[in-house]
C-alpha cells in the first residue's frame, strides 16, 4: 500500500481540491488527473446522467448511502457499492471478486446495463468528439481516447485513494492520545475476544479473501456471490471481505446493504443465528455467539470509527 506520507501532495490535491482541468498553464495533466476527471464524467453513462462518482461518493469513502445504488433510469443495481480507497495491489475486485486488476474493475461499471449502461466503443467515440478530451488524451497518452487508456486513467486516479492518516494511524505511529480509551478496549476486542481480525487482517483491515458469514438462504437472501463467477458449489454465499478502513462513513454494510449501522453489524456478528438462523454454509468461526455486552459492542464500535481518516468525509 502506498503510504500517505508518500502521497500527501498527490492526494491532497486529489481529494479537498480536485482536478476538473485546472491544471497551470504549460503543466501537462497527469494519468491520474485525466482519471478523477473521468470519474466525474457524466458523459460515460448512457443517458449521461450519472458518473462514477454518483455511487462512489468521495464524502462518503467513495461509497454510497443507498442499500442499492440507482444506476441509469432509476434502476436498482443487484449489490451495494463499497469504498474504493486503498485499492493498489488486491489480488481481485467486486463483492464476487470478477476483476483481477483496477483497469478491468474500472470498466465494469460503465458497461453494466443495471449501472452506466453504455457501450466502451461509444464512450470512446463520445470522449473523442469533445475537443477537451482530445487534447487531454493526447497531453496525457499522445493518441486519442481508447478502452485501454481510458480505464488506464481511471485505474491511476484510484490508486491516488490510499488512506493512512486516521487515529488508529496515528496511535499505531506512537501517539497514545490518539484514540479514545473506548477506541483502545474495542481494538483489543477487534483482535481478541470479537475475532475480527479472523477476517479483517492486514493494514486495510482485509485478508483478501472470501468468506460465507451466512448472508445467503436460498430464498430471501438469493445472491450466491463468489458462486455466480466460478459455478463452484462450495462457494455459494461466498462474498469478498472488505476492507475496514473509513467503514464508518461507508453505511449500509454488507453486499446487499441490509444492515444500515454499524452496530448493527456487530450485533449480527454477536449471534449470527438471532438475525439469520437460516444461512447455508455459514462459516463455522461463526457458529457460536460472542457474548458481547453492551459495552462491549460500543467500544468495538468506536475503534471502527477510529479507522476513519477525515480526508475522505469531504466532497471535493
Amino acid at each position: 500500500m502506498i503510504k500517505f506520507i508518500l502521497m500527501g501532495v498527490l492526494c491532497l490535491c486529489v481529494i479537498l481540491a480536485g482536478f476538473r482541468n485546472d491544471a497551470p498553464t504549460g503543466d501537462p495533466p497527469t494519468k491520474a488527473q485525466l482519471g478523477e476527471q473521468l470519474f466525474f464524467e457524466t458523459l460515460l453513462s448512457k443517458d449521461k446522467t450519472i458518473s462514477c462518482a454518483s455511487c462512489h461518493q468521495p464524502q462518503h469513502g467513495f461509497a454510497d448511502t443507498a442499500a442499492l445504488s440507482l444506476g441509469i433510469h432509476r434502476t436498482p443495481t443487484k449489490r451495494n457499492t463499497p469504498g474504493i480507497t486503498n485499492l493498489s495491489g488486491r489480488p481481485n475486485y467486486f463483492w464476487d471478486g470478477r476483476a483481477a486488476t483496477l483497469e478491468a474493475q474500472a470498466l465494469q461499471p460503465i458497461i453494466n446495463p443495471d449501472e452506466m449502461g453504455l457501450p466502451i466503443e461509444e464512450a470512446v467515440q463520445r470522449l473523442n468528439a469533445s475537443q477537451q478530451y482530445r487534447q487531454l488524451f493526447q497531453q496525457v497518452f499522445g493518441s486519442p481516447a481508447t478502452a485501454a487508456n481510458i480505464t488506464q486513467a481511471l485505474a491511476a486516479y484510484e490508486k491516488t485513494l490510499e488512506t493512512a492518516n486516521s487515529p488508529y494511524d496515528r496511535f499505531i505511529a506512537g501517539d497514545d492520545n490518539a484514540l479514545t480509551e473506548p477506541a483502545k478496549r474495542g481494538r483489543i476486542l477487534f483482535i481478541g475476544k470479537a475475532n475480527c481480525n479472523n477476517c479483517h487482517s492486514g493494514e486495510d483491515f482485509t485478508a483478501d479473501r472470501f468468506k460465507n458469514i451466512g448472508l445467503y438462504n436460498g430464498s430471501t437472501l438469493n445472491d450466491a456471490g463468489r458462486y455466480d463467477i466460478t459455478k463452484d458449489e462450495h462457494y455459494k454465499g461466498f462474498f469478498k471481505v472488505p476492507g475496514l478502513r473509513n467503514v464508518a462513513v461507508t453505511a449500509p454494510y454488507m453486499h446487499n446493504g441490509m444492515f444500515r449501522t454499524l452496530r448493527e453489524v456487530i450485533t449480527y456478528y454477536n449471534n449470527p443465528n438471532a438475525v439469520v438462523p437460516d444461512g447455508i454454509g455459514r462459516d463455522l468461526s461463526l457458529n457460536k455467539p460472542l457474548n458481547l455486552s453492551e459495552q462491549e459492542i460500543q467500544d468495538l464500535e468506536a475503534f471502527l470509527v477510529a479507522l476513519t481518516d477525515d480526508r475522505f468525509t469531504h466532497r471535493p
